[in-house]
């Protein structure tokens, strides 16, 4: 049977007729500054799928207001694709009609903006994806017909550094390179020779030298200065209550002063619980500033993280032995390796949220704010495929059960009461309404209640794994919800009852006295602080420094 003619390569050849169309512009790989509408306005089609480079805090600034000025006569109808949607231009593209559609993790400072245009109808909403979900549809349904994204310096055959903050550049680039995408970058320098290479230039169709560096954030800085002592007193249960109990050597923490409070009690109270060496070794995490007294006190081994961390950069080059260092001196950080370590490879992941349900489900999609949740539901769920043992795994281990295994543990760590002043346990979440609104097939919910395993407040512990029922699980919920609805509803009875039982531990079961919480407890206590810890290497941006 005679096999009828197909075009095997019709896609490399389409791609072909659009580059050659700006063949006129081309100096190798490079186009002037001045040529990147035209070039962006040739090189996408209506209803492209692009990729837009938008980290938590590296972004295709450049590109993206570039993108924002192509006529919508001749760019429309696009499929965007974007980890983070971070700035105005990001949406604005939307109200132009460039753009039509989107499939994205996080939405950050533009949240209350998504929310509002999803329900005008001016953003239609593919899904609400995890970080590694995202970049897997990459290769999958998503696969890009171009891509925008952001690099240090490149060199005259357009090879690029990405430096300290190479974050999901690689794996972007990977998905439209070897499927006959267009790659663009925007680079900040051309130098002739590079520090390191990170992406080969055959991977590149096109550089253009932006006209400013790429906008860059300090995300994940805390200043020591806000940590409150409510906050102090929580951290002081999870370290002893948590961190102790179950040897949790290998974990990721979430953005947030909580989190911090425990970095910085780890060389004061934590030496005094005598678990240096046995806890918090081995971290898949941005480079927390608040990470620096830990780190000089010899708790911490090694640090694999998702970005850089402005400022960080002197301090990482000069600690090698605990930081992914390249021979240059810069880090290597990679957001897709990082969220497959905090899915696999760690004992526990502890972060916070903005509602939880009376189950323990838990979201930060809330109404009229979409923000999306980035890489929580990797870190923060029980993966199913994992098989390696630790002890902190095992600790959660259905001994009754011969086939019964591990379970990574999940904790969320909240005051009863937001800083908008309202509950953070609500009877139902707000991502049931936002999913009718949005028109999505499940709520985004972050954390599901059955992958987590301790709940956090200033009033106690709730050991949820150890609940024998959805009843349990809710009255222990309960006798840490405080003065808030569902913690109304906690009697004396029901609390001793999860105390006998260890479902629940208030301070005074871990020994703790509410009064030792005290912000003296605190390594350091300013910013000012962490840089004389860090022997000066630590340079924080200006809007974190203090003047005398």
């Amino acid at each position: 049977m005679e096999k009828p003619a197909r075009n095997w390569a019709s896609k490399r050849e389409k791609k072909a007729q659009k580059m050659k169309k700006i063949e006129h512009l081309l100096d190798g790989k490079y186009v002037p500054t001045e040529a990147i509408i035209e070039v962006l306005e040739t090189l996408i089609q209506p209803g492209d799928k692009v990729v837009l480079e938008g980290d938590n805090q590296k972004q295709a600034s450049f590109l993206s207001t570039s993108l924002e000025q192509v006529n919508s006569d001749k760019v429309n109808q696009l499929h965007m694709i974007m980890s983070s949607i971070s700035r105005p231009e990001h949406l604005t593209i939307f109200e132009k009609g460039i753009a039509a559609k989107i499939d994205f993790s996080y939405a950050g400072a533009q949240s209350t903006r998504v929310a509002q245009m999803i329900e005008d109808g001016t953003m239609k909403l593919g899904d609400i994806h995890t970080y590694l979900e995202l970049y897997g549809r990459l290769f999958i349904d998503l696969v890009p017909n171009v891509v925008l994204v952001a690099a240090d310096k490149a060199d005259r055959q357009g090879n690029l550094y990405t430096g300290f903050n190479t974050e999901e550049t690689p794996t972007i680039v990977e998905a439209a390179a070897f499927k006959d995408g267009i790659v663009i970058v925007q680079v900040n320098e051309i130098v002739d020779e590079l520090p390191r290479v990170d992406i080969p230039s055959d991977w590149i169709d096109v550089v253009v030298l932006a006209d400013q560096p790429y906008q860059l954030e300090a995300l994940f800085t805390r200043d020591p200065q806000n940590i409150t002592e409510l906050q102090i007193l929580m951290a002081m249960m999870a370290l002893k209550g948590i961190y102790a109990e179950h040897e949790v050597q290998s974990l990721n923490h979430g953005i947030g002063f909580n989190t911090a409070a425990i970095e910085l009690l780890l060389p004061t109270y934590g030496e005094t619980l005598g678990i240096k060496g046995k806890v918090a070794k081995n971290w898949v995490l941005n480079p927390h500033p608040t990470m620096i007294p830990a780190i000089e006190s010899g708790w911490v081994e090694s640090i694999h993280s998702f970005g850089g961390e402005v400022g960080m950069e002197k301090y990482i080059a000069a600690r090698p032995d605990v930081f992914f260092v390249g021979k240059d001196g810069s880090m290597r950080s990679n957001r897709t390796l990082s969220q497959v370590a905090g899915q696999y490879a760690v004992d526990m992941f502890i972060g916070s949220t903005l509602q939880l349900d009376y189950e323990g489900n838990s979201s930060t999609v809330t109404k009229g704010r979409l923000s999306g949740f980035g890489g929580a539901p990797n870190m923060g769920h029980n993966p199913g495929g994992r098989r390696h043992s630790t002890p902190a795994w095992q600790s959660l281990r259905d001994e009754s059960d011969p086939l019964g295994k591990g379970q990574k543990l999940v904790v969320q760590m909240v005051e009863t009461y937001g800083s908008n002043k309202k509950p953070v346990f609500v009877e139902n979440l707000d991502a049931l309404e936002v999913q009718k609104q949005a028109g999505l097939a499940n709520a985004p919910v972050m954390i599901y209640s059955e992958d987590t395993t301790h709940i956090v407040t200033e009033e106690g512990i709730a050991y949820l794994y150890k609940a024998t029922s959805k009843e349990q699980k809710q009255a222990a919920i309960a006798a840490i919800g405080g003065v808030t609805p569902i913690g109304m509803t906690s009697t004396k009875e029901s609390l001793d009852e999860l105390r006998k039982a260890g479902i629940v531990k208030l301070p005074e079961d871990l020994g703790i006295k509410r009064s030792d919480a005290k912000r003296s407890l605190l390594a350091a206590q300013t910013v000012d602080d962490l840089i004389e810890w860090s022997d000066g290497l630590y340079e924080p941006p200006m809007k974190f420094r203090t003047w005398s």
